[in-house]
C-alpha cells in the first residue's frame, strides 16, 4: 500500500493531466460543457418523479429528492466502475511506450468521476432551496458516504479493469449486471414496500448503504447509527484491498494482452 502511495505523489502531475483529460474528452463539442454535470441529475430526476410519482404512487416524503438522492450516487458508481473499466484498454498505445504506474489510469477516471458527483451535489442542494426544503447540519455527514462509495468504487474498477484486459466480454456482462444493481439499489422504491426476502438481498448490496445514509443526512435529518457507519466502511476497505491485489497481480501480463 505505501507503495501505491508513494507512486501517486511521484507521479502527482501526470494524475491531474489524465484527469482534466478525461473531463475535456466526455464533455468536447458539447455546447453546455461540465454544466451539464448539474443538469442531467436534474432532468432525469424530474423524469423519474413524473413517472413513478404518477404509476407507482409511492408514499415518500420529498419524492423528488428522494429519487435524486439515490441518483446521484448511483450514476457516479455506474460512470466510474464503466469508465475504470477500459481505462487500461483505451490507453494500450501509451502504456506500450513508456513506463507509467497502470493503476493511475484507473484512479484517474474515479477522480474524475468524483469531480461530476461534487457537481450532482450542487444540484440537490440547488433543489432543495428551490424547494424550500430545510437545510439540517446533519448535511455535513453527507462527505462520508460518498468517500465509502469513492473506495468502494476505487476497488471495483481496478478488479474489473485487471479482467476486461484479459477477458474482453466483462464489458458486456457488466452493462447487464448494472442493470440489474439498478433495481436491487433503492433508488425509485422505499425500502418499505418491500417483503422481508427481497429487503434482506437489498441489504446484501453494499450501494444500499451508502445510499440509504445518504439520503438519512441530507434529507431527513437523521444521523446514521454505528453500524450504518462501519458496514459499508468495512466492505468498501476490503473491496479496495482486494481490488489491488487483483491488479498488482495481473499487471504484469497487460502488455501481452492489450
Amino acid at each position: 500500500m505505501s507503495a501505491y502511495i508513494s507512486n501517486l505523489k511521484k507521479y502527482q502531475p501526470l494524475l491531474y493531466e489524465l484527469m482534466a483529460r478525461d473531463v475535456k474528452i466526455k464533455y468536447r463539442k458539447s455546447v453546455l460543457g461540465v454544466l451539464w454535470t448539474i443538469l442531467n441529475p436534474l432532468l432525469m430526476m424530474v423524469i423519474l418523479s413524473i413517472v413513478f410519482s404518477n404509476l407507482m404512487r409511492f408514499d415518500v416524503e420529498n419524492y423528488s429528492l428522494y429519487i435524486l438522492g439515490g441518483q446521484i450516487l448511483f450514476t457516479f458508481y455506474n460512470e466510474a466502475t464503466s469508465g475504470a473499466m477500459t481505462s487500461i484498454l483505451n490507453n494500450a498505445s501509451l502504456i506500450k511506450k513508456v513506463y507509467i504506474p497502470k493503476y493511475l489510469f484507473v484512479v484517474s477516471r474515479i477522480a474524475s468521476s468524483s469531480i461530476n458527483i461534487m457537481s450532482s451535489f450542487c444540484a440537490m442542494i440547488i433543489v432543495m432551496l428551490c424547494t424550500r426544503t430545510e437545510l439540517h447540519f446533519t448535511m455535513i455527514l453527507a462527505v462520508v458516504p460518498i468517500f465509502y462509495l469513492i473506495v468502494f468504487s476505487l476497488g471495483i474498477g481496478l478488479i474489473l479493469a485487471a479482467l476486461t484486459v484479459k477477458f474482453r466480454d466483462v464489458m458486456h456482462l457488466y452493462s447487464v449486471f448494472l442493470t440489474g444493481l439498478m433495481y436491487l439499489t433503492p433508488i425509485i422504491y422505499p425500502m418499505s414496500m418491500l417483503p422481508d426476502w427481497v429487503r434482506f438481498i437489498v441489504n446484501l448490496n453494499p450501494l444500499t448503504w451508502m445510499v440509504e445514509m445518504f439520503r438519512d443526512v441530507m434529507i431527513y435529518n437523521t444521523i446514521p447509527s454505528v453500524t450504518e457507519f462501519v458496514v459499508p466502511l468495512v466492505v468498501s476497505c476490503v473491496t479496495l484491498l482486494l481490488g489491488l491485489w487483483v491488479f498488482y497481480k495481473q499487471q504484469d501480463d497487460f502488455i501481452l494482452n492489450l
